[in-house]
């Protein structure tokens, strides 16, 4: 079969022709349609996960995707032959990711049934983003006409996260780089739009909200620019940084809550997703279509943050 691999930490991502994998005890064997990139494929790359959990070489990259069940092994309950899943594919050992026609998953993994109103593609762009998205949304503790900025909000997570908040009649103020960005950021539910190219964003927000926001999402920003963001905030307000650049008594000693982010995964959430997806209330922000081969390309961009909406690899 056809995947996507890489022979050592840091080693380049390629196309290579492996054996499919044969169906284990607990586990099933999907036939993937599409799998969706995320940053984390590239930290996987580099090594994030080495020490935690095993690793098998060559290793298959990839953690989202959707596809259909084709068998399924010994003891496995939830699932079988034919049933259309998608999730979090990552289990141990890393290395069989879902950059590949075939994966095969233990039944436990974070996987469940897709969304009934999905095709594969826009289902492989869901999992990751749209838990990370859901579950930012919920700690801010916010309420319906509160603001919320939200940093990088073009990519993945933002438009998920821009679409939720709105969905609870928070105003959500959203940051682009163009024209084109603010008119889907609008599109998504987006109270406001504030380009960066024009203009510091502190300064922006400061002056559209000199008595402050009440709460913040930052995707993108070192730790400097995190902290300094921390000053919009009204007195207990809440940010949230997805790139663990947060000081954490900082925010504290500043009678703020928040901090460094980091997403719990499972399938109950998944299903979650899908209840709202199949009611028509969510966009599935599925920006660019692509197939194996240019994997590695698209790993590259990924790395230098030049992602809008959601990137998905067509498989079959």
């Amino acid at each position: 079969m056809k995947a996507v691999a890489i022979e050592k930490f840091k080693g380049l991502p390629q196309v290579m022709d492996l054996p499919k994998p044969a169906v284990r005890k607990g586990a099933l064997v999907v036939k993937m349609q599409a799998a969706g990139l995320n940053p984390f494929d590239w930290k996987m790359i580099d090594g994030i996960l080495d020490g935690q959990m095993k690793h098998q070489f060559p290793m298959i990259i990839g953690v989202d995707g959707a596809g259909i069940v084709e068998e399924v092994g010994e003891g496995v309950t939830r699932f079988k032959k034919g049933d259309q899943v998608y999730g979090q594919f990552i289990h141990s050992p890393i290395g069989e990711g879902s950059f590949a026609e075939y994966v095969v998953v233990p039944e436990k993994a974070n996987i469940t049934f897709a969304p009934q109103k999905a095709e594969p593609a826009q289902a492989a762009a869901i999992p990751t983003s749209g838990m990370t998205a859901q579950q930012l949304v919920e700690q801010l503790h916010l309420h319906r006409g509160d603001l919320l900025l939200i940093y990088g909000a073009t990519g993945g997570v933002g438009s998920y996260a821009v679409q939720l908040a709105a969905l609870q009649g928070i105003k959500v103020i959203a940051t682009v780089s163009d024209g084109a960005g603010a008119q889907r950021m609008k599109s998504l539910g987006a109270t406001v739009t504030i380009n960066y190219e024009d203009a510091p964003i502190y300064e922006q927000v400061k002056q559209l909200y000199p008595d402050g926001i009440h709460g913040i999402i930052d995707l993108v920003s070192q730790a400097s620019g995190f902290s300094k963001n921390l000053d919009l905030l009204k007195p207990g307000g809440s940010a949230y940084t997805t790139v663990f650049v947060a000081d954490e008594h900082e925010i504290r000693d500043k009678g703020l809550h928040g901090g460094n982010f980091e997403t719990v995964s499972s399938p109950e959430a998944l299903d979650k997703l899908a209840q709202i997806i199949d009611s028509g209330e969510l966009v599935i922000p599925l920006e660019t279509k692509i197939t194996l081969e240019d994997v590695p390309e698209a790993i590259v961009a990924s790395r230098h943050g030049r992602g809008k909406g959601k990137t998905v690899i067509l498989i079959s």
